[in-house]
């Protein structure tokens, strides 16, 4: 099986704001644009205008609906959370430690000593699905056409590429996102500008019980006013993620 490098100081990752997310799906449609002819390319598609079309896509956004919550009950209960469209965009989390490269028998999948990416190299890989069953978050696609397992690269050719402009080495994700709900950065740096907005916002990690230590890090929502009463309610903080794992599960 293959091993991990140690621990690297610099970890490259993404930080996802729920609050501003809209669900327009910019962020996967323009990763789908950028790889489909990068270093993961092709991202390949079975009957893309028939009826039942299928293809590997590096982020996919979901979408949900939070049922409103109270905080206590009686006549007049206190609203802890309003009834919201909650848009969950899902990509990898580029861990720690993570499952889907220590089960790898080929060495295939690893992770970047030097930044942390965890990266496919599909010369390598079998197409046997191990990583894919290791990873909880579902990050993993296998295309069908070549046989080997696709995922995101945080756009390695992108961000480290000198011929492109300084501003645009960052993730094709980031650079299309129309609310700026997305924000690329070193998040093993507690100066930088990312890591300092998981501080300022509460960012949490997803489902940290299982121990693999994911990079990236989704900001929850902002508190939201009632609406009949201009009352102002609780969002979910860093302290309570259960209404994010709980998503994510179903």
């Amino acid at each position: 099986m293959t091993s991990l490098p140690p621990p690297s100081k610099k970890k490259l990752g993404l930080v996802i704001d729920l609050d501003t997310c809209v669900g327009c799906h910019a962020c996967a449609v323009g990763c789908k644009e950028w790889n489909a002819g990068g270093i993961a390319g092709p991202l390949t598609d079975s009957d893309p205008y028939g009826k039942e079309p299928s293809g590997v896509w590096f982020n996919r956004v979901h979408s949900y609906e939070l049922e409103a919550t109270s905080a206590c009950g009686g006549a007049h209960p206190t609203p802890a959370q309003p009834a919201q469209t909650l848009h969950f965009p899902r990509s990898c989390l580029h861990c720690e430690t993570p499952a889907c490269v220590t089960v790898c028998p080929t060495g295939a999948s690893y992770k970047r000593g030097e930044d942390g990416i965890v990266l496919v190299d599909e010369d390598k890989c079998i197409g046997c699905g191990l990583c894919a069953w290791a990873c909880p978050y579902g990050a993993r696609e296998m295309s069908p056409v070549e046989g080997v397992m696709k995922k995101c690269t945080l756009c390695v050719d992108r961000i480290y590429n000198e011929n492109l402009p300084e501003a645009e080495r960052e993730p094709a994700c980031v650079q299309v996102c129309p609310t700026r709900a997305r924000h690329f950065g070193d998040l093993g740096d507690p100066e930088s500008a990312v890591s300092k907005l998981v501080a300022e916002r509460g960012g949490v990690a997803l489902m940290p019980e299982l121990g693999y230590q994911p990079v990236n890090r989704y900001l929850p929502p902002r508190a939201r006013r009632d609406g009949s009463e201009d009352v102002v309610v609780e969002a979910p903080t860093q302290a309570s993620p259960s209404w994010l794992t709980r998503i994510l599960r179903r």
